[in-house]
């Protein structure tokens, strides 16, 4: 018995030490460089001290329920005035960085031009920025994207909101379903409209197909997209959730639009 745990634990070491080897011959071959101006770092799709600098992360203080920054503490509980006018349809939100700089240019690689690499360092960012949603109903979760529709799924090749959520879901161990949500119509690109030009743009363009519905009916819902803007598509999603049963919708996004004025209380 002894000889053969000492054998299982030689056999380990040269394991890890020929993983280590192939790293490292890896990256004499390809140096791993920032995920955002190219320089050379230490790990493959991270970012360099200035690029991670340029990121404006988002934490707290923020609004609890929408996650929208502060720009001051006012206290953990307190709610943004503009969840008191008009309440979101999902219970929490979170994102990652606000939508400017570098969170812009990470988006844009990943979504334009098959930076798909991207989306396993995005993906661990975004679990940290919602990693409380994972602890609220971990035996009822299940993690979907925000589809796109077939015709322009074809023309990019793949949606960047699906690899974001399978990433998410791979690495907290959860449920990913990318089918149980659907854009049944094709709409207009959200950029250039305005707040109700973009809830009209979506509105009835999302529904949860009749036979996936049993999934959905009382699930604790992760909702996974690349960026929120006005926040109309993830309404839009959130409402068909919400028709189909789902218990709590969580989202997460990579990146948040705020416009001036938007983070005072």
């Amino acid at each position: 018995m002894v000889r053969q745990e000492m054998l299982v634990s030689k056999i380990e070491g040269v394991r890890q030490g020929m993983t280590f080897l192939m790293h490292a011959i890896g990256n004499l071959i390809w140096p791993p460089v920032c995920a955002n101006c190219g320089k050379r770092i230490d790990a493959a799709n991270h970012l360099c001290g200035t690029c991670w600098q340029s990121m404006h992360w988002i934490d707290k203080p923020y609004c609890p329920i929408s996650g929208l920054p502060y720009a001051f503490d006012v206290g953990e509980e307190i709610i943004s005035p503009s969840v008191i006018v008009d309440p979101p349809v999902y219970d929490k939100a979170r994102a990652v960085a606000l939508y400017d700089d570098t969170a812009r240019a990470l988006v844009h690689k990943l979504k334009y031009y098959d930076r798909t690499d991207l989306a396993r360092s995005m993906g661990q960012w975004m679990v940290r920025a919602g990693l409380e949603f994972f602890d609220e109903n971990p035996d009822q979760l299940l993690v979907v994207p925000v589809p796109l529709h077939r015709r322009r799924l074809i023309g990019r090749r793949y949606n960047q909101a699906a690899l974001l959520a399978k990433e998410i879901a791979a690495q907290q161990k959860a449920p990913y379903l990318h089918d149980c949500l659907v854009r049944r119509r094709a709409t207009r690109q959200q950029v250039g409209l305005n707040e109700s030009e973009r809830a009209s743009n979506v509105r009835g363009a999302f529904q949860v197909p009749l036979p996936l519905k049993g999934k959905i009916a009382g699930k604790a819902i992760i909702l996974v997209d690349d960026v929120m803007t006005t926040g109309a598509t993830i309404q839009a999603c959130a409402r068909v959730l919400r028709q189909a049963g789902a218990a709590q919708i969580f989202v997460i996004v990579f990146a948040r639009v705020v416009e001036p004025g938007q983070m005072t209380i």
